[in-house]
């Protein structure tokens, strides 16, 4: 048996020291060396310790760190809502893949060094890199199940560790570290990581596709009409659009290219329009309930995109609404319970007024109607979102009265939760739902209704939401990321 000493040699890669930049790109440059450098001692040592058993010694390298100390007020843009800290201080954040997130820190780090007029600093952090996320990015690798290699892996590598994988940062109970450090951006290296893997597994894509521009949906007939859009836009050389990926990571640049049939598909499919710098569109298929809506928002949140929009179906309340109407929601009623201990119930989730005219302008281009005549086929009002398919079988005296004080004019599973999950994470967020059935008036969702329904009404419905998002793309980043997400204390990265 192999002679294992009780305390084991910690072996790490030799790194430089922290630099100082006033360039962003030079600065994440050297973020990207830090980091291939850790996660390639990682994962050869990994792959050896696979090989030959127990190495005898433990590896460890770590998270490379950017931190900007301040010690004046300076006189920042008050329009901005990100791109500053509050007051004199050090700030420091944790950073993972900094290639897949390399436009985005050149965008946080210019705000900063501008506004503030100091240089950031770059160097390893203190917060060792687990071994199942540096080695995630390599398919052909796998991190045995505890027990299942001829040694504890903990012994010889840092594994996940949840206590300090949590969103404290942006529920506002995060605790400066000892020497008064605050964060600098809303999510910590670990916790990405985290999500990123999660991503992967729930979606079946990976993390660099995803587009900045989301849309949610509850029902598959979407993912076939989304399909036909971006084969359109494939078609079409002045659209901007590069290419479509496809569940699996099946990616196609051309009109009548095909798609690999996906043998087993994943709990939310999802599919991504593709732009130069992420600018494009991704269509998440999260099914329904509370549950999922929350899951996948919780993970994409990490990729920080500029907007996240519901088009699902919901039931329409009103008995002057038909199949079919659109709602657009700019108030919600939180009965799907799952973010109750991250946000109370209590907190308001507003509507934001870019988020409400891009899309009210997507439905008049759609429908030809504006004005007045808008009010034939959309409402705008509250949106009631439960955690219960099938609300309508319990006893309704309750229910109905609760919704009528409410002022409800739809309901569905999953709008409120990813509005408040939007509030939460500061992401920009929207809602337009499609009437597909009426409970309370007797026109329930059965097989016949739907397929005439879905058959006239889906393409639409998504050309809309995409209208909407296309919009929202020619906005400046300052003018959508807004004031109205920003708490008392905030970190400076979007």
């Amino acid at each position: 048996m192999q002679d294992i000493p009780t305390e084991l040699k910690v072996q790490a890669p030799e790194s430089e020291g922290p630099r100082l930049f006033d360039d962003p790109a030079e600065a994440v440059t050297y973020l990207t060396t830090l980091y291939r450098t850790a996660v390639t001692f990682l994962t050869e040592a990994f792959e050896s310790a696979m090989r030959h058993g127990h190495p005898g010694v433990r590896y460890r390298a770590f998270y490379p760190e950017v931190r900007i100390t301040t010690t004046s007020h300076s006189k920042m843009d008050s329009r901005l809502s990100f791109g500053h800290v509050a007051a004199p201080g050090s700030y420091a954040t944790t950073i993972t893949r900094p290639d897949l997130f390399a436009h985005y820190l050149r965008q946080q780090l210019e705000l900063l060094v501008r506004t503030h007029g100091v240089k950031v600093q770059v160097g390893p952090s203190e917060t060792p890199i687990p071994i199942h996320f540096a080695v995630a990015a390599r398919s052909e690798i796998t991190v045995p199940q505890e027990g299942a290699a001829a040694f504890p892996l903990r012994d010889c590598f840092d594994v996940p560790d949840l206590t300090s994988t949590n969103d404290d940062i942006v529920n506002g109970t995060f605790q400066p570290a000892p020497d008064g450090t605050e964060p600098l951006a809303p999510f910590t290296a670990q916790r990405v990581d985290y999500s990123l893997a999660r991503l992967a597994h729930y979606t079946a894509t990976d993390a660099e596709h995803f587009q900045n521009h989301v849309l949610f949906t509850n029902y598959q007939f979407y993912v076939s009409e989304f399909e036909a859009f971006a084969r359109q836009m494939l078609a079409d050389p002045d659209s901007g659009y590069t290419s479509f990926v496809s569940t699996g990571n099946v990616e196609i640049t051309g009109p009548e290219d095909e798609l690999a049939p996906v043998l087993k598909m994943p709990q939310m499919p999802t599919y991504h329009l593709k732009r130069p710098n992420n600018a494009g569109i991704t269509l998440v298929n999260i099914g329904v309930g509370p549950s999922n809506a929350k899951t996948a928002t919780d993970h994409i949140a990490v990729l920080r995109p500029h907007a996240w929009m519901m088009v699902g179906h919901c039931a329409g309340l009103r008995n002057s609404q038909s199949l079919g109407d659109f709602v657009l929601a700019h108030a919600y009623l939180r009965e799907d319970r799952v973010l109750d201990d991250d946000l109370p119930v209590w907190v308001p989730i507003p509507a934001l007024a870019e988020i409400q005219v891009a899309l009210e302008n997507a439905v008049a281009d759609v429908t030809e109607l504006s004005g007045y005549d808008l009010k034939r086929v959309m409402r705008t009002g509250t949106v009631a979102s439960v955690d219960n398919r099938n609300w309508e079988l319990r006893d309704m005296s309750g229910p109905v009265q609760r919704l009528s004080q409410s002022r409800a004019i739809a309901l569905d599973m999953e709008s409120a939760t990813i509005a408040a999950n939007g509030f939460r994470f500061r992401v920009p967020y929207g809602t337009l739902l499609c009437v597909s059935d009426k409970p309370l008036h007797g026109e329930l969702k059965l097989p016949g209704m739907a397929t005439d329904f879905y058959r006239t009404q889906v393409a639409r419905h998504l050309l809309i939401g995409i209208k909407a998002m296309e919009e929202l793309r020619e906005m400046p980043l300052e003018r959508i990321h807004s004031r109205k997400l920003r708490s008392f204390y905030e970190t400076a990265f979007l």
